[in-house]
């Protein structure tokens, strides 16, 4: 499965909301993981079906081993952002073995621009896995977060292990990229399936061939324990953090390492870490579906929507847009401004997806649609996957969607191990989104190749002894579904849930006073919102 970061806050300046995210196995998600050092043991399932593992404190005390790190100092540069520096850190590439080496991370800060004293620095980091934290920081958190808490805080952010500025993880090139992102994700026959099945291994096989070194060494637990590193080498007592989407599982897995290090923690759009990645999948699935019918439901209000008229039900919506995507498997479209390229099934799909995650993208959505299916024109839809995938005019791609893969691989074993088995889940995924469900099933399989065995399993975080800690979850959030945001706040011993009943991936700065004046209050003062609270 894969995680995206979180789409752009309406405050970012000069510019609508926009989403950047990508697929992987279709949407988004990892979890967590278990290691034998930092667990309370192999993970066990009660009847009921609840994980009873729980991940397990680190000791208070910092060993030896990791004094050199804990003890760096970093050197600030111009990044050549005005009001931005940044610097290199050093995390061991094997917390097991600190001594066989380092890994370099990216990191860069604005500093408090109040007068008063800073409360300490605040950790941003937007999601994915591999989305890049620099780049939010630079391009919307440092500016575009509430003036109030830039006054009080040193804005922080760090690319996590094998993500952008922070060695990547590197697969395949652009022309390649081009070529996976077009592969047929719903197989009709076994030629279509076998070569789904050979872009997957393809896809595993290069990033064992470019980034072997690092592939073992990307979980979301060493993730966390860098930033630990990052919390001390700042100078601060405890970690002060704004995670979204993927960004929450970041978070809560480091309050389950260092509960007493955590400072004011804010997850937003929650992960649950307590899953595996079938059920991941098809939550995210599920959560897709009700996005996508509060789209429907819009969409018919607007005389521009070639998927019905005033009237039409959801279900209908639905079926029009099936019928769509099916006429572009069978025949792909021009894409105009994209030169050459075609529009396809596959990239028509993911443009639909990555309109879901915010609600402000719908009006693209809908204009894109009626270019593809009355005009013939692929140009708009393509452009929304390109965006998706964060590939450039030039046919370059971020490696959002390979640090994606690697993360999520290694976090969990796989959905699936093999086509028969996709075959299997199929009627479970199509009830859970008629519309999405098939390409959701057979996309869950990119994980069944990877060169890497998973070292991850499902678990529950505590954190006890943690001091508060904000959940905020979306009721209609399409890719970390509410649900997921009401069982991390059950697992967290000092969670306080904060509830946005709205549209659209993640809340905080994207159009609710409710939720961000809940928010801004805990950052600045220290208190939370009460648990249960609802905004609109």
């Amino acid at each position: 499965m894969c995680t995206r970061p979180a789409p752009r806050s309406r405050r970012t300046p000069g510019s609508r909301t926009r989403t950047t995210a990508r697929l992987t196995a279709t949407l988004l998600t990892t979890a967590a993981l278990l290691v034998s050092a930092c667990s309370a043991g192999n993970p066990t399932t009660s009847a009921g079906g609840t994980v009873e593992a729980a991940l397990a404190a680190l000791p208070r005390s910092t060993p030896s081993t990791l004094t050199p790190y804990y003890g760096q100092r970093l050197r600030w540069r111009d990044c050549g952002v005005p009001g931005f520096e940044c610097a290199t850190m050093k995390a061991p590439l094997d917390y097991a073995d600190p001594g066989a080496g380092s890994v370099r991370l990216a990191v860069a800060r604005k500093k408090a621009t109040g007068t008063a004293r800073p409360i300490g620095s605040l950790l941003v980091n937007p999601g994915g896995p591999g989305g890049s934290a620099v780049d939010y920081l630079q391009r919307y958190a440092g500016i575009g977060y509430p003036a109030a808490v830039r006054a009080r805080y040193d804005m922080v952010a760090m690319d996590p292990r094998g993500v952008a500025r922070s060695e990547p993880v590197q697969c395949l090139d652009g022309r390649q990229m081009d070529a996976y992102t077009q592969t047929d994700q719903t197989p009709d026959d076994q030629r279509e399936q076998d070569a789904l099945v050979a872009a997957d291994r393809k896809f595993a096989e290069s990033c064992g061939a470019h980034s072997a070194r690092l592939l073992r060494h990307v979980s979301t637990l060493e993730a966390a324990r860098d930033m630990d590193i990052l919390r001390a080498v700042l100078g601060d007592r405890r970690l002060n953090y704004v995670g979204a989407s993927y960004g929450t599982l970041l978070g809560a897995t480091y309050a389950g390492l260092y509960p007493g290090r955590v400072g004011r923690m804010v997850l937003d759009g929650a992960m649950d870490p307590s899953l595996d990645a079938r059920r991941l999948n098809l939550d995210q699935t599920a959560g897709f579906e009700t996005a996508f019918q509060a789209f429907a439901k819009d969409c018919v209000r607007h005389d521009d929507c070639p998927l019905g008229t005033k009237g039409t039900t959801p279900a209908r919506v639905g079926d029009h847009l099936k019928a769509f995507f099916r006429a572009l498997d069978a025949h792909p479209i021009p894409a105009g401004g994209a030169g050459s390229r075609k529009l396809g099934e596959a990239p028509a799909t993911t443009g639909v997806i990555a309109a879901m995650y915010d609600e402000a993208s719908w009006g693209q959505l809908r204009a894109a649609l009626t270019s593809a299916m009355k005009e013939h024109d692929g140009t708009g839809l393509l452009a929304l996957s390109d965006s998706y995938y964060e590939r450039d005019p030039n046919g370059r791609y971020s490696n959002l969607m390979m640090a994606n893969a690697a993360v999520n691989c290694l976090d969990l074993p796989p959905a699936f191990t093999g086509p028969d088995q996709v075959r299997k889940a199929l009627p479970a995924f199509e009830k859970a989104s008629p519309v999405f469900g098939a390409g959701m099933a057979w996309t869950s399989l990119n994980c069944a190749y990877w060169p890497v065995r998973a070292t991850g399993e499902p678990h529950r975080v505590k954190a006890e002894g943690a001091a508060p800690i904000v959940v905020v979850g979306t009721v209609r959030d399409p890719a970390t579904p509410y649900r997921w945001a009401k069982s991390l706040a059950g697992q967290l011993g000092s969670a306080h849930l904060l509830t946005y009943d709205g549209d659209g991936h993640t809340a905080y700065g994207r159009g609710s006073s409710c939720i961000d004046t809940a928010i801004d209050t805990y950052l600045l003062r220290g208190t939370p919102p009460t648990t249960g609270e609802r905004c609109s």
